[in-house]
């Protein structure tokens, strides 16, 4: 959750185009000649769906970007693949679409249709020139003086890099980074006690009640919460990108320099970087040698060729297993497309090599090999697929053994995790007359952490294999007071609530980065049966929203009764980095309890 990816199929880009084979020229001088096209990426036969965009304009001055997808979508019934607004309060937009048949038959319906009281017009837009390689053009076309200027930007070693990009604050005294971070939510509580205050402006009394209390903060916010003896190798997953070392051009596994955008492919070794545990690096080191005598390339994110793309790596630091997933591109409908019978070879190669060759000696766990390629409208890419070994690893927390698979989510940090659950429990006041709501829960851990301290705990989640390995480590771990639901929280949060045994219901939400969906924020609002809530939030900045959601005045839309913030703590789950967890306790605020406390 941590890694960047780059939007659109912008970063699949181009190869350049050259001149003529009767016209080639050699050294120096084939350079100079080299003519280089931003818009080659389109000739290609891999989708893009910048060839099939359109441009709308005469939008309202207000409207939201759900809104218009479901008119798109659902009204008109057009099946848009991406939309792109320009600058915000700009009265035009881009949409793009999977076929020259769906672009025009968007045009017809869109130009002139009438929404909002404002009539739309639709026309074919251009498609943008390939970043990487426009960067490319206006390096070429810079000035001698300019080059050097932009070469003295940046003098440091891939290596510099790469720590500067994931380990930023690697070099500042642990107890400096925890004073930054406890600093960093004080500022994001501050924010949404603002936010909350203009949102719904009967709290504003409770809200400064709250702010005389807790030296201007909307709630108490705890020590920030941390191991200080485990900040150093403590990741138990990480996705390795498989490229191009630029410095020695040779097949190297790390993590990547820069963006696409930015004109940066390359790929930086990993062994200096604190946060990555020792028996990573050897598999990285191991697997990289397998790479290196491979035939087959890996794969160029600028001309979208060759095949090897990812190691993903997943640890149990106490059982010390290893499970790695190798990320392939087989180029489905290209020249170097691999057969049925290529790829068969390429496991059996992967099974020797972990089993008698060089690899062997990283004794690993379980393997999985994974097909990584662009998917089709409806298409479900295949899961990875389990080739030697165990199906799973096992990792031990707060005492109990759990399954983790290649998709299954498990926080980061294990130690860490530990004090994480335990904080989560003591903000909830949990009893054995209450009913634990987990959503998001993935693997269980959450609830089965906490199952001891109440007496229900109900589980659901997106993911079917996870929901299957909750209820599997649920019966390992001899508890019975668990059960786990498959589906998206948005659907199936009311069915599950109504399961629940006791009067008392609290809901432990930890959702993905980018917060709770819309939808499942209504359905916690409407759920009156809910006391409290604890709020996980990886990036507490995405999930300022919901925050806010949750506790404006009730309407139409968002019914029942506010949610309003009592406690917080940061627990810091990610040292040497600029990320960390906040937990935010809410509890519901009956709307008579404003009036009779602004009656004394």
């Amino acid at each position: 959750m941590e890694s960047t990816q780059i939007a659109d199929n912008l970063e699949t880009k181009t190869e350049a185009d050259v001149i003529p084979e009767n016209d080639a020229k050699t050294g120096d001088e084939e350079k100079k000649t080299e003519i280089v096209d931003p818009y080659a990426y389109l000739k290609r036969q891999d989708f893009t769906s910048e060839k099939f965009k359109i441009e709308i304009r005469g939008l309202p001055k207000f409207y939201g970007i759900g809104e218009l997808k479901k008119l798109l979508n659902v009204k008109l019934k057009l099946g848009s693949n991406k939309i792109k607004p320009p600058k915000r309060g700009s009265h035009w937009v881009y949409v793009c679409f999977r076929s020259e048949e769906d672009r025009e038959e968007a045009l017809k319906a869109i130009d002139g249709f009438t929404w909002k009281n404002k009539t739309l017009s639709a026309e074919n837009a251009n498609a943008a020139p390939d970043p990487l390689v426009k960067r490319r053009i206006a390096n070429n076309q810079q000035d001698d003086n300019t080059a050097k200027r932009c070469k003295l930007e940046d003098v440091r070693t891939q290596e510099e890099i790469i720590k500067s990009n994931a380990t930023p604050l690697c070099d500042v005294p642990y107890e400096e980074q925890l004073k930054m971070k406890q600093q960093k939510a004080r500022k994001l509580l501050e924010r949404f006690g603002n936010e909350l205050a203009t949102a719904n402006r009967s709290l504003k009394p409770w809200l400064d009640s709250q702010k005389a209390k807790f030296d201007g903060l909307p709630c108490q916010l705890l020590d920030i919460v941390s191991v200080k003896d485990h900040c150093d190798g403590y990741r138990n997953k990480c996705e390795f990108t498989i490229g191009i070392n630029q410095e020695t051009k040779e097949k190297a596994i790390g993590f990547r320099l820069g963006s696409y955008v930015l004109g940066n492919t390359g790929v930086g070794p990993i062994q200096n970087l604190k946060n990555i545990p020792p028996r990573m690096k050897e598999a990285v080191s191991a697997f990289e040698k397998f790479v290196r005598s491979s035939e087959l390339d890996v794969f160029d994110p600028e001309t979208q060729s060759g095949h090897w793309k990812q190691l993903t790596a997943r640890y149990g630091f106490v059982t010390d297993q290893l499970m790695l997933i190798v990320g392939v591109n087989p180029q489905i409908g290209s020249p170097q497309q691999l057969t049925e019978q290529q790829l068969e070879d390429v496991k059996q190669k992967l099974r020797d090599f972990f089993t008698d060759g060089e690899g062997k000696c990283i004794k690993v766990t379980s393997l999985y090999f994974q097909i990584i390629r662009k998917k089709q409208a409806g298409e479900i890419l295949p899961s990875p697929e389990h080739i030697l070994g165990e199906k799973y690893i096992v990792e031990v927390l707060s005492g109990l053994k759990f399954k983790i698979s290649p998709e299954s989510f498990f926080q980061i940090n294990t130690k860490t995790a530990e004090l994480l659950y335990d904080n989560v429990g003591n903000l909830a006041d949990l009893n054995g007359e209450t009913t634990l709501l987990d959503i998001c829960c993935g693997t269980g851990t959450i609830g089965l952490s906490l199952a001891s301290k109440c007496g229900q705990v109900l589980g659901l989640e997106l993911i079917e294999e996870a929901v299957k390995y909750a209820k599997e480590n649920a019966e390992e771990n001899k508890i019975t007071n668990c059960e786990f639901f498959c589906g998206k929280a948005e659907e199936i949060i009311t069915s599950v609530a109504c399961k629940a045994v006791h009067k008392k219901v609290v809901a432990v939400v930890d959702p993905p980065r980018a917060g709770l969906h819309q939808k499942a924020v209504i359905l916690l609002r409407r759920l009156q049966n809910i006391e409290k809530m604890v709020f996980l939030a990886c990036d507490a900045k995405a999930a300022l929203k919901n925050f806010v959601d949750l506790g404006r005045p009730a309407s139409k839309t968002l019914t029942g009764d506010p949610y309003v913030p009592i406690a917080a703590v940061a627990v810091d789950l990610f040292p040497h980095t600029n990320h960390c967890e906040l937990v935010l306790c809410f509890q519901r605020m009956d709307p008579g309890q404003l009036s009779s406390n602004d009656n004394k």
